[in-house]
């Protein structure tokens, strides 16, 4: 197979590489069954059922209808709650950063003002266009995108700058304004990147200082609180949207992404092929790499955000074997999981451009 050497944030974020790490909410299962019920809690409180919606409380799954012990039934209502009461953590909305990042109240939607177009430059050559979002952890805020967008040995492609775009005014989109990010230092990278087990991962983060930011700058950053609580709350097929700038199309007028609906194409929570990223099923084009995948959460709420932050979409998979001719695309794509972004964005700050 043709594919990046990407790898997941399992093993950044010290988690088992067979599989999905330990749920923190959840404590060690007694049995198979009550580690479903927990999980199937779990996607309910994902979904914003209420807790009176636990189906042990149905009476056909009552000690009076099945003829079962009170105490069988009790550990059943009782595993499914645990999971239901996981998921539904409080969590603290990000805080703004000085600088104007308050965003109008009627721009609450992360996967259109959280997402931006990256342009990439080498003195005054324009190279590529790709795609970032904005992730925001303690007060610090960070443009992420994929690694080989800001640097890409095999291709000899080194930029010097990039250049992302921002909102000023929530009333009308169609104004904005420009802020170019120097990629080097003194010598020395601008981004954070990190390694796992199986070598470089393709997620990049750099940190944008506030004060560079333009006066009344429309900003919807992700945060920790849209990471999932554990890998157990998304099976295959389930369905995702990825916003981004593919072939660096997207509406010019105001500025905003398009979205691709995709889906869940292999285990979530199980590194695919021993790397650290798990496969998509979505029409993705060049100019996406560094899109967030997300998926749906209904409804959001105070503690609940729309969008639940699954990975970073990296580059398409497909069969090096594969006849051009006779066969199709395979249509799949590599997704970073997004926990990496807890290391990428963790320790002292540098001195953001």
């Amino acid at each position: 197979m043709s594919c990046r050497t990407d790898i997941p944030a399992s093993d950044v974020a010290a988690a088992p590489t067979s599989g999905a790490p330990p749920n923190e909410g959840l404590a060690a299962p007694v049995s198979a069954e009550h580690a479903e019920l927990r999980r199937q809690g779990a996607k309910a409180a994902a979904r914003g059922d209420a807790q009176g919606s636990n189906p042990m409380l149905d009476t056909i799954n009552q000690p009076g209808a099945t003829g079962e012990s009170e105490q069988v039934w009790s550990d059943r209502r009782n595993a499914w709650d645990r999971g239901h009461h996981a998921q539904q953590r409080p969590t603290l909305l990000p805080a703004r950063a000085p600088g104007g990042m308050a965003a109008n109240e009627r721009a609450q939607d992360e996967a259109l003002f959280g997402v931006t177009r990256v342009l990439t430059f080498a003195g005054a050559k324009s190279l590529t266009s790709a795609s970032g979002f904005f992730f925001e952890r303690d007060s610090r805020l960070f443009l992420v995108t994929s690694g080989h967008v800001l640097r890409d040995a095999p291709t000899g492609h080194f930029p010097d700058r990039i250049e992302i775009r921002l909102h000023t005014d929530a009333q009308d989109l169609t104004q904005s304004a420009t802020l170019t990010i120097l990629l080097h230092r003194d010598g020395l990278s601008a981004w954070n990147q990190v390694r796992d087990s199986a070598g470089e991962v393709d997620v990049a983060a750099v940190e944008i200082n506030p004060t560079a930011l333009p006066a009344d700058c429309v900003v919807r950053p992700f945060g920790p609180q849209h990471l999932p609580v554990g890998f157990d709350l998304f099976e295959v097929g389930d369905r995702l949207a990825i916003p981004g700038f593919p072939l660096g199309f997207y509406d010019t007028v105001h500025h905003l992404p398009v979205v691709r609906q995709a889906s869940v194409a292999s285990w979530y929570g199980v590194r695919f092929q021993g790397l650290g990223y798990f496969l998509t099923d979505a029409r993705m084009h060049r100019g996406c790499s560094g899109s967030p995948v997300l998926a749906r959460v209904e409804p959001a709420s105070a503690v609940r955000p729309h969008w639940c932050l699954l990975g970073v979409h990296s580059s398409r998979m497909d069969m090096a074997t594969r006849d051009a001719v006779l066969d199709e695309s395979l249509g799949l794509n590599c997704a970073w999981y997004a926990d990496v972004l807890l290391a990428l964005t963790s320790g002292a700050g540098r001195n953001a451009p």
